[in-house]
């Protein structure tokens, strides 16, 4: 399977880790719906999500952070407070 897109997401400290700074993990999809659907949950669990295409996927995309809860709106739809 070719995957094109990624989600990363921070992992939850739950105490038992010594001190690792802001640990993340990565998770790779063949589609752009499959990834939101990840990013998605993980948004709404609270979590801090970055996506994008993986290269030498064209056009390249990255959304960060601060952008994912724009990107997780079905299209078409805009947020009333911007």
């Amino acid at each position: 399977m070719n995957h094109t897109w990624y989600v990363t997401f921070e992992v939850p400290t739950d105490g038992t880790l010594s001190r690792r700074r802001h640990p993340r993990l990565t998770k790779t999809f063949a589609t752009e719906a499959e990834a939101k659907d990840f990013a998605r949950t993980k948004f709404n669990d609270g979590l801090i999500v970055t996506a994008g295409t993986i290269i030498p996927h064209l056009p390249r995309v990255s959304i960060p952070s601060v952008e994912i809860p724009a990107w997780l709106e079905p299209r078409g739809q805009v947020d009333p407070d911007q």
